[in-house]
């Protein structure tokens, strides 16, 4: 088959990428993302019927993959909520287009589907792990659950063959930097790629702070202390990841500096929510919504252009103009990060 011509975006980027997030619940309450004061006993998730049945999601990616999507990851919420999630795998990992099927989870039930996932055509997962610290794990889980779980989730992975495991972590001042060096640590000894990232302000309910923001180079400084590094070149242009290897040769890290080095110059994605919405920045207000037309019928064709119209008139770039100012852009009722799924 030949390759697709991605379509391009106002300012020339490219479409590769398609975040799916398959539903908006989640059993963690991460403060950065779901904090349980917002995300509380009463809080209203999507009802069922808003939710995108699966054949719908596999009618929106294949009409993406025509326009040049190759990379698509499965988010939430939690994606392991969703019932029956290796189906949907299995429905994406036939469409012809798709070179590299992902999943991001907490990693709390990943124990219980690794190898069904894997079996349905999962190619790679990636792990949010914030902490090895097991009091600090409990209290930035936001539920207080152990570990454990999660450690034994990123092993069953690995058993399974979707290795090598991403382990994402988000870092916040006053909370979990002092945990890097023991994050960084169990990365190299398991044989897993850490991620680095950035507290980022997504949404309204977490309170962010620029002064809660760890910058990548100190991360990086600190780090080096330990195991000296060197820079390693992009896998693609479009990696929002600065990947570095350590000169010892265990392995490599990676930072994600979207607050203190924004990269939406070679931002490639396109996300997908769970109610068919589809946002063309992380930080967008509004997304447009897809559902109604998926369930009038309409026509692969149709679709297809809609997706075309929708990128090639795409010229965000809000990191960018963050990063401009002294402090963030003015953009009240943004959606949180659990509803755009990262």
């Amino acid at each position: 088959m030949n390759p697709v011509t991605p379509t391009r975006d106002l300012l020339g980027r490219p479409l590769r990428d398609l975040r799916v997030s398959v539903t908006d619940r989640c059993n963690f309450r991460c403060r950065y993302c779901m904090p349980k004061e917002t995300f509380g006993p009463g809080f209203r998730f999507l009802p069922r019927a808003e939710i995108l049945a699966f054949e719908e999601i596999t009618r929106v990616v294949e009409a993406a993959s025509s326009l040049g999507v190759t990379k698509v990851r499965l988010t939430g919420g939690e994606p392991l909520l969703r019932r029956d999630l290796p189906a949907l795998v299995g429905m994406l990992a036939a469409l012809p287009g798709v070179s590299d099927l992902a999943m991001t989870t907490n990693g709390a039930l990943l124990a219980r589907w690794a190898e069904e996932l894997a079996q349905a055509g999962l190619q790679r997962v990636t792990v949010s792990l914030d902490s090895v610290d097991p009091e600090v794990f409990r209290l930035m889980n936001g539920v207080g659950l152990p570990i454990e779980p999660v450690l034994e989730g990123i092993e069953a992975a690995v058993q399974a063959g979707l290795g090598p495991i991403k382990l994402n972590a988000v870092i916040r001042r006053g909370l979990n930097e002092g945990g890097i060096l023991e994050l960084a640590n169990y990365a190299r000894d398991h044989g897993h790629v850490l991620r680095l990232i950035e507290y980022m302000d997504v949404g309204e309910s977490h309170g962010w702070k620029m002064e809660e923001v760890v910058p990548s180079a100190e991360v990086l400084a600190l780090i080096g202390t330990s195991w000296p590094l060197e820079r390693a070149e992009p896998h693609h242009s479009a990696d929002v990841a600065q990947r570095y290897r350590y000169r010892d040769g265990a392995g490599e890290v990676g930072v994600i500096s979207s607050v203190t080095a924004p990269f939406c110059g070679d931002c490639s994605r396109l996300r997908l929510t769970a109610d068919g919405r589809l946002h063309t920045c992380l930080f967008a207000r509004q997304g447009h919504d897809l559902r109604p037309r998926l369930r009038a019928g309409v026509d692969r064709q149709e679709l297809i252009e809609e997706l075309r119209g929708l990128w090639a008139a795409r010229a965000d770039r809000y990191s960018e103009l963050r990063a401009s100012q002294t402090q963030r852009p003015a953009a009240l009722g943004k959606p949180e990060m659990s509803y755009l799924g990262g």
